[in-house]
């Protein structure tokens, strides 16, 4: 029998076509003679869709008529139910009929609503095996504030940074600048703390492009970081796979940006590859860097993957500091464009393995999270405790 693998993507995110492009290399990979895939398509206003439509990326020119030629689908929120349910819109319908029973659930989800641990949440709550972090470590990958606090905390290096909330930045703009500018002085980098794909980043050299580049990332997120900014920098990326107790680290891949910092555009523009995401970007593979320092950089992305709990496969990116030759985590995507599949198949696993490493992976953990006690059987209402308070302590009578 072959395993049933939804994949899920789009999704309320700006990184929304991001996701779509990684998620059909995804399922493109796949050993159709092992797998059954079940496209599962989030829209942009949250609805999910299924069907054979959605395979076909030229389909998504027009997403009115993508989602009316699909079948619109859900799934319940109770423990044990792997069925994918039709929504019914009939008049007389009684029951959602089932569109596909479930084994496995692998989300191609970018950014906010499906990166950040929103998702993972419901996987979660319904218990189905899925492939990538779980909610906690996705929420802490995602918002680069709290990831910067785990990293300092287990020595792992960060560079310097101040963070604030939009009400604070609002309501005392005078303050948090002069905080900036003494603790870390100019050029700077504004991002949004819980945004990937660059998306509402900016440089800053003076205090008018500050104000600036702060204005923009507060329309993104309500929590904003500001960060030294490396001048002499080099970018390394390296993709790490398995769990925390057992993972491998790839070969390091050095992006080449045409500006100040990777934008989105040379994230996924590059050149005329409009529709291959990451891969589409220029990049060197293996990056041109001394042996030693490439062995630092892979065991420095498998101790940031260890520290923040992460399962599947997630691209860590660092920064050297070439005055100095010092490396710093800049961040994790736990959900990278592509997979980083590039990467792997030049460590030497191809696409195809990669998708089953991932299977694999959701169903070890599964196995082991069933082996941990949750609730007990007894019921302490049933042997007379607990029935004294619902007044609360002071409200039981005596």
């Amino acid at each position: 029998m072959k395993t049933k693998v939804a994949v899920f993507f789009g999704g309320r995110s700006v990184e929304h076509e991001i996701s779509v492009i990684s998620a059909l290399q995804a399922i493109n990979a796949f050993d159709q003679n092992k797998y059954n895939i079940i496209p599962v398509y989030i829209s942009k206003q949250g609805r999910w869709y299924t069907g054979p439509n959605l395979l076909d990326l030229k389909n998504y020119r027009n997403l009115d008529t993508l989602v009316a030629n699909a079948e619109e689908v859900f799934m319940r929120p109770e423990y044990g139910d792997y069925n994918l349910y039709k929504v019914n819109t009939g008049l007389f319908s009684k029951k959602n009929p089932v569109v596909a029973q479930l084994h496995v659930a692998i989300p191609v989800l970018h950014g906010t609503n499906g990166e950040d641990g929103i998702f993972e949440g419901l996987l979660e709550t319904i218990g189905i095996p899925f492939a990538g972090c779980n909610t906690l470590a996705s929420a802490n990958g995602m918002d680069k504030i709290t990831m910067k606090m785990i990293l300092r905390e287990e020595g792992i290096p960060v560079v310097d940074y101040i963070w604030f909330t939009d009400h604070q930045w609002n309501s005392g703009k005078d303050a948090i600048v002069a905080k900036i500018e003494e603790k870390l002085g100019y050029p700077v980098i504004v991002k949004p703390a819980n945004l990937g794909s660059s998306v509402g980043i900016g440089t800053a050299a003076d205090r008018d492009e500050l104000i600036a580049r702060i204005n923009n990332a507060e329309k993104f997120s309500q929590r904003i970081i500001v960060e030294h900014m490396i001048e002499k920098l080099k970018e390394i990326n390296c993709s790490v796979l398995g769990d925390a107790d057992d993972h491998q680290s790839s070969v390091c891949e050095e992006p080449i940006k045409s500006g100040k910092f990777l934008s989105y555009e040379d994230k996924y523009m590059g050149g005329t590859k409009t529709n291959q995401g990451m891969q589409a970007s220029e990049k060197r593979i293996p990056a041109d860097l001394p042996e030693e320092m490439s062995e630092k950089i892979r065991h420095m992305a498998g101790e940031t993957f260890r520290v923040l709990s992460c399962h599947g496969v997630s691209r860590i990116d660092v920064m050297v500091d070439e005055k100095d030759n010092s490396v710093y985590v800049n961040e994790i995507n736990t959900i990278p464009g592509s997979l980083s599949f590039y990467l792997w198949e030049a460590t030497g696993i191809s696409f195809t393995q990669l998708m089953d490493r991932l299977v694999a992976l959701a169903l070890k953990r599964k196995r082991e999270t069933d082996r941990k006690t949750f609730t007990y059987d007894q019921n302490i209402f049933a042997l007379g405790g607990g029935t004294k308070g619902t007044k609360g302590a002071k409200g039981a009578k005596r």
